[in-house]
């Protein structure tokens, strides 16, 4: 996984970077957003944008938030609460619209 979305996203959701991404890889759950690894192509054009700095590469991620790591890549992978199936690589965000779940860890934040 190239990027990943950590804490500092929670509750804020600028969407900043939702605008720069010339792959439309970052989707909305319902506190945060998520980078689909599949989908990145690893430009970067994301993380300068972002006005909280909680989108960095998944080898720079604050050791306080290395869980994002895995948590980015859950959302993808894993069936969400209310979901019959994985999300996978839809594709791109904007043709899917909004998720509004977000996987349990960042739930229970």
């Amino acid at each position: 996984m190239p990027y990943v979305i950590a804490s500092p996203c929670v509750d804020v959701m600028d969407k900043s970077c939702t605008e720069e991404c010339p792959v439309d890889c970052i989707y909305e759950g319902d506190r945060k957003l998520y980078i689909n690894p599949k989908e990145c192509i690893d430009c970067g054009a994301c993380e300068p944008v972002c006005p909280v700095e909680a989108i960095s590469q998944d080898r720079r991620v604050p050791e306080e938030d290395e869980g994002f790591i895995a948590n980015n890549r859950e959302f993808f992978e894993s069936v969400l609460p209310g979901r019959d199936e994985p999300l996978g690589a839809p594709g791109g965000a904007h043709k899917l619209g909004p998720v509004g779940v977000d996987t349990p860890m960042v739930a229970e934040l």
